[in-house]
């Protein structure tokens, strides 16, 4: 039944994440839809406290060292067995129609292998800076893939600690499109 995995990586997030997984868990898509991977980093500060306080509703994986974003990433992707996988970040959060938009569009249409939304870039206070179109800014998170084509590309590398999404949007560009909804589901601090 289930059909999207959301992937959080985090690090040392003790000051959003809750407003991250709050935004997810409020979804207008059934939670028996979607599952919600977080991967911590092995944070030094309360994100662990932080963390279990939704652990009747998120999947915890705690790594025991640091070993960086892209390999959290796909620590993540390598646990989904749903057909499509979003990243959203630990200090960003959503729309309530962030889920069943997106996955919409992919089930609707069949030639689409990923879909991004546009978002808009918030402060530290939430208050909105701008609104930005997602395929001429794009930003590593808020876009939905089916699975099958993240495995094929191979994932994230994780030999890069920075740029590692321009990367993996590069290489998946080689072999696929992303399509845009035009609606700001995402916020991007």
């Amino acid at each position: 039944l289930k059909m999207i995995s959301v992937i959080i990586p985090v690090f040392n997030g003790e000051n959003f994440i809750g407003r991250c997984l709050r935004s997810l868990l409020n979804q207008t898509l059934e939670k028996d839809k979607y599952e919600i991977i977080v991967i911590n980093d092995a944070s030094t500060d309360k994100t662990d406290y932080a963390l279990k306080l939704f652990q009747e509703d998120i999947k915890i994986i705690n790594n025991e060292k640091n070993i960086g974003l892209p390999a959290s990433l796909n620590k993540g992707i390598n646990l989904s067995n749903f057909d499509f996988t979003v990243r959203v970040d630990s200090d960003d959060y959503v729309s309530i129609l962030f889920l069943e938009i997106l996955s919409e569009f992919l089930l609707q249409n069949e030639y689409m292998n990923a879909v991004a939304c546009d978002y808009v870039l918030i402060d530290n206070n939430e208050k909105t800076i701008s609104r930005e179109n997602c395929l001429t800014n794009p930003i590593g998170c808020g876009i939905m893939f089916r699975t099958h084509c993240l495995k094929e590309i191979e994932l994230y590398d994780e030999g890069l600690l920075r740029h590692e999404d321009k990367d993996l949007r590069k290489r998946f560009l080689k072999k696929y499109k992303i399509f845009r909804v035009e609606m700001p589901l995402y916020r991007y601090r």
